[in-house]
This record gives C-alpha cells, structure tokens and sequence, in this order.
C-alpha cells in the first residue's frame, strides 16, 4: 500500500459514527421479537446508557475541539463541527425507532400484566394509591424552585433530571404568570410501582401535586427535561502533590462541567423551552426532543422486578471449572498445569477464591494486584483487607483514573490505606488498565509464585455478564516477568524489559505490528483472528490493509467501534468484520496468528491508540496447545454465527449475517454455555462413578 493510499480519509471509518453504528446494533436488540420482552427493554436501558456516557464523554470532548479551533483531528478528515453535526443527525434520525420499540414493547408487556402508563391513564383506584405515594414519600424531598428576579436561576448538577413550569394566580383585579421548576432528586424511583407490575412515571405524578408545591397556583404547562454536562475528569498530575486530594475534587467538577446537551419531551411550549435554554445558556442545536420518556437508562428498575424474570432468558448458572472441582487448595491445581477461565460460562469463584485463600495462608509471604474496576462490594478487596491484618504484605495498584468508578477506586483505596497496604494510585500521565494479581509463597524455605491475568476486571458481578478469560499459572519466567511489571509500578523505571510478556504503552503495539509482519511473509496461507471491543489504532490498520493486499486471511471479531473498512477491492479484500450483540457483553480481547509456535495471545489492551500507547497494559502468550485448541474453537464458533453476529460493509453499515435455509441456527453464546455445560455434566458423572466405586 503505497503512501499516498494510506493516508487516504476513505480508508477510514469515522470513531464517532462508527461507535453510534454500536450502539444502535445495541437497541436493534429491543426490536428482536424473538427475545422475552424484559430482555428487550434491557437492550433499551443500555442503549441510553451507553448514550450518556458518549455525550458527557466523546459529544464533550468535540466540542471543546470546536471551541479551540481544531480543524481536523482524525485520520477521516472531519472537523469537529462536521463530526458534531453528523452526530446530532444519527442521534435524530434513530429517536424514531428508540420511539417505536418502546411503545410496541410496552403493548406487549400490558398481555403479561405489566404496565408504565402516566397518572393520568391510571384506574381511579390507583390514582389514589399514587396520592398516598406521593403524600408519603415525594413531597418531602422533591424541591420546588421559583425563578424570578429575587430567586436565581439554579446551578443544576449533571443528570439532573425535573420538570419546568408555568404557573397561573388569578385574583379579580388581574392574572399572574410564573416560571419555576421542581428538581426530582435521584434518590426517588424513576418509575414508581404502585401495585403488583404497575408502574407510573414519577414526573406523572409529581405533575399532578403541583399545586401542593406552589401554592396558590395552578399549572399552566410543564415540560420534562434532563441535563447532560461534560463529565470528563481533567487532572494536571504536574501539580497533582496528592491525587486523592485532586481526584475527590475533579468529582465535585463533574458535576458542574459544561452542559453538552438538554433533553427534553416534546411539548407545545415553545415558552418553556425558551425558558430554560435561556438560563441554561444552550443552543438549540444541543436540545434533544424525545417522545419516550426521559431517562431510559432508569429502566432496569423494571427489568429488575423479579416478579417478571420469567420474562427474561433464563438465567445461566455459571460453571465451576473441571480443573478446580476436585481440589481442596486452589494453589495445588495451579501447580499441576496452566488453567484458563471462560467467563461468564465458568465460576469467577476460583478468582475470588485465589485471594481469599491466599490471605489466610500462613505460607503466604505478598500478594500484589491491580485494580481498575472492582464494584462496591468486592470479596476480592476484603481478602486484600483481611490479608493485610494478617500480616501478610500486600501491594495494590489501584486506578483513580477509572472512568466512573473514580469514587469507588477511592473509597477501596483509603479503607487498604489505614490497614497498612502498601497503595499506588497511578503512573503519571497513564493510566492502568492491566488486570493482573500475583501471589508469594515461602514453603518449606523455597519461593513459589502464582500468577493471575485477565481480559477484565476483577469484579464478580460484571464476570456474570462480560466475556472475558483468565489464566492462572505457575510458570517462572512469566512470575520474574510479573516482578518486574510490579517493580516498574512501584519505582522508578523509564523502561520496562520483559522475556515473556508484552506491555504498553510501547511493548504491545511493536509485538503486534512485528506479528501482523511475519503473519504477511506467508501470504496466501496466513491467518490471523483478533478479538477485541475496539479496533481504532492507524498503525494497526494500516499494518492489516497491507497483510490483506499480501493475500492473509483476516476476521477481526470488534464488538464496538471499528475505523478499518473491509472489502475494499486492492486494500481489504481478505478482511471480514463481524460485531456480536447478545445476552454477554463481548469482552475478550484474543489475539491468534496462524504461523508461530505460540499462536494466542490474551490482553487487557483494545487495539486502540489509548490502550497501546497511553496505559500500561498486558499481553500474555498460551503456550499450553490444550488452551490454545480451546481459545481457538471458540473464535471459530464466533465466527460462524448467523444469530447475533453483524457483519461490517465498506460503507460503514453492518448487516445481519444471512442465514440460508439449509443452516443451522449459530449463536455463539448459547453454544459456549451448552459446551461448558456439557463439559460440567460429565465431569459429573465421572466423578459420581468415582464415588459408587468407592462406596462399594
């Protein structure tokens, strides 16, 4: 591929369109009539969630590029404000079928007895059990706000979420208009249930007690909205003497960043929508008008009610690994051979159960770990915690940087403080994102060490519903590794020199590139699969247009935002990309090359810029062909799905794979739980067999 090719703007997909083409793959699930109802309004849940965080986040990031004057900042040649318009143009364009799913899915549900209707459609019984909702437990602590010359208008934080009104006092002489607005606090239910699977929106209800709030008055008209800011966390770690300190402060920040965009129903109102984009300082142009209720994300309140979960898919029940189910100590499996995970189809539990074991264990001399995102309740930091009071020295590197988990990061952080864990809070100017925990033995005066890797995080609720691997491992030369990586951490290290494994922000990129190289010198019989959420890297992409013109076969598997284009005749022929959008988030990043001894390589890294130059990351070789088979056959399952899987055009759209009469049904996810469970069933037997001869 000559130069002038490879700077060409066609070859690349834009990152914001393409990460909104993900999205939208994502709320295309709530129009799959194939799916329990619930499990469709799940879609849309995550839909608006997903989309909250692109504005405080990327919408943000744009628009500061916009008001600095940047031209163009991506390889696709657009500018800031060209990306801005596209964006607000997509997002338009799909409030239409986010709409239409909504209202249909909510048809539906009314047949199984759940229903989300305003107070207004309510029967009158119900009405006034919602009054005595309200009198109990709204009026105390939603905030009524007049806004007039003696009462400013509010500083309201991001995501805050109420109602703007117009209200009415008549006396005989004259009639009096009024502006104000009822704050509805986040400690409220978004939609309130009433009774058995009837739920109301609660600005319904609220609607209907304005005159409880403004007395006096009566309301004129009212329109919901629901604000937006930049929540993006800038640290100057220059001046940051303590980044706890600097971090807790860039949290209260958050709050109050610029407002990147105000969503509001669809009203008749022009006055109040004046109203508030006045005082708001916001143009229209960062308005979103939405028929279905605001703040969607709100609706795993209902996806939650386990009165319904028969309108669900069925809840898998996770499998204990075949390699851990005979044994007592969890180190003596380890000891015997390499051990890979593959959640969320096998138990997290042998993790958990790796820290827990070894912070009672009185042969145990350190254990050290990173920490990126671990949730509030994490068994993982308790046996860290209880390791620490027993004695044992314990080395954490928590990430203070982890995008909004920044206040739980801190809160674990001081509670491993004050019992004397020895704390890092971040590398100055990257971030963390390796996931990685290493054990040290002393038995019988010889060291043994026990490592960890993962593809995600350490938290027991999201490896329930991510797909990630983790591999467990004695090998020595991967543990000196491993005590480097940690040494670098601690110290002060400008390079890091690994034998066996590969770190970013500089050892990842150069192994990748090198084997994507080699991949070529084979031409037509190469072959590579990678796996990742995000593939946005230029120099990734342009290394893969060149093994493609070279003859090798590539399937990439990106689950979300990809800039490569497949399929364009002379540059990417041999390329097919494929998304899969199911019941697990895909979260895995593998990484296989045909032609090498070690084939797979499992990574906490993406294949974009940020994670292969701006955090420090990992990437670990199987060596054992047992795994390496097993990684492999999943990959190929993958690849061969015809349900979940969407298949990515050279013109930036995906395109549900066709499925011809003749072929089986293939999705991937429900094949990896049958195949582990079958795996499970005969483990079983054996074992019970084991059992009966014995007893005999």
């Amino acid at each position: 591929m000559n130069k002038s090719s490879s700077t060409n703007r066609k070859l690349y997909i834009n990152r914001e369109l393409s990460w909104l083409r993900f999205n939208s793959r994502v709320l295309s699930q709530s129009l799959d009539d194939k799916l329990p109802l619930l499990e469709r309004l799940k879609f849309i849940a995550i839909y608006a969630t997903n989309l909250d965080e692109f504005y405080m986040i990327r919408v943000a990031n744009l628009k500061r590029l916009f008001k600095a004057g940047v031209i163009k900042d991506t390889y696709d040649q657009l500018t800031p404000l060209q990306q801005l318009t596209e964006v607000a143009k997509y997002i338009h364009n799909e409030n239409k079928t986010l709409q239409q799913s909504y209202k249909t899915i909510l048809v539906s549900l009314e047949k199984q007895k759940l229903k989300i209707k305003d107070y207004k459609y309510l029967p009158v019984g119900l009405q006034k059990k919602s009054n005595d909702y309200y009198f109990s437990n709204i009026f105390a602590v939603v905030i009524p706000i007049a806004v007039d010359a003696t009462h400013p208008f509010p500083r309201l934080n991001n995501l805050s979420f109420g109602m703007a009104v117009k209200l009415k006092h008549e006396n005989k002489n004259n009639i009096e208009f009024r502006y104000g607005l009822v704050r509805i606090p986040r400690v409220l239910p978004r939609f309130v249930e009433l009774e058995n699977g009837h739920y109301t929106p609660i600005e319904s209800i609220v609607k209907n007690h304005i005159d409880t709030l403004f007395p006096g008055y009566t309301l004129v008209d009212s329109l919901n909205f629901r604000i937006i800011r930049n929540a993006d966390i800038e640290i100057e770690e220059d001046e940051a003497s303590d980044l706890l300190v600097m971090m807790e402060q860039g949290l209260q920040l958050r709050k109050k960043g610029e407002i990147v965009r105000l969503e509001i129903n669809k009203s008749t109102s022009n006055e109040l929508v004046d109203f508030l984009s006045s005082h708001l300082n916001i143009s229209a142009n960062d308005i979103s008008k939405l028929q279905a209720p605001l703040n969607l994300g709100s609706l795993w309140e209902i996806v939650s009610d386990k009165k319904f979960a028969h309108l669900l898919l069925p809840k898998y029940k996770q499998k204990l690994s075949p390699s851990f189910n005979n044994s007592e100590n969890i180190f003596k499996a380890i000891e015997q051979k390499d051990i890979i995970l593959m959640h969320p189809y096998e138990s997290f539990e042998p993790v958990t159960r790796f820290i827990k074991e070894a912070a009672k264990d009185k042969d145990t001399v350190s254990i050290r770990m990173t920490l990126y995102r671990v949730g509030k309740n994490s068994p993982i930091v308790k046996s860290l915690i209880d390791a620490a009071l027993n004695g044992k020295q314990v080395t954490v590197m928590v990430e203070l940087k982890a995008r909004f988990d920044e206040e739980n990061n801190l809160n674990w952080a001081r509670a491993l403080e004050s019992v004397g864990a020895h704390l890092i809070y971040g590398v100055k100017g990257l971030k963390v994102h390796s996931k990685v925990a290493f054990v040290v033995k002393n038995i019988d005066g010889k060291i043994k060490n026990y490592t960890h890797f993962s593809t995600g995080n350490y938290n027991p609720i999201t490896s329930s519903v991510y797909t990630d691997v983790s591999l467990f491992t004695c090998n020595k030369q991967i543990g000196i590794d491993v005590i480097k990586f940690f040494h670098h951490l601690t110290g002060f290290s400008k390079n890091i020199e690994l034998d066996k494994l590969f770190a970013s922000p500089t050892g990842i990129k150069l192994k990748l590139l090198s084997l994507i190289a080699k991949e070529s010198e084979f031409k037509n019989e190469g072959y590579i699969i990678l796996k990742a959420n995000a593939l946005t890297d230029i120099d990734v992409i342009k290394a893969l247009y060149k093994a493609s013109q070279n003859g090798v076969k590539i399937d990439l598997i990106i689950r979300g935002v990809c800039c490569l284009r497949p399929n364009i005749n002379g540059i990417s022929d041999n390329i097919r990309v494929v998304s899969l959008v199911g019941k697990y988030l895909e979260h895995s990043r593998i990484y296989y090359f045909k032609h090498k001894i070690t084939t797979i390589y499992i990574s906490s890294a993406d294949l974009m810029a940020r994670n292969l130059e701006s955090r420090i990351e990992l990437m670990i070789p199987i060596e054992n062909e047992i795994i390496i088979n097993n990684l492999l056959r999943m990959l190929n399952t993958q690849l061969k799905d015809n349900v979940l899987a969407k298949e990515l055009s050279s013109n930036g759209e995906y395109y549900k794979v066709i499925q011809e009469k003749q072929d089986e049904p293939i999705n991937s996810q429900l094949e990896e739980e049958k195949n582990t469970t079958r795996i499970s069933r005969k483990l079983h037997k054996q074992t019970s067999s084991i059992k009966t001869r014995k007893h005999i």
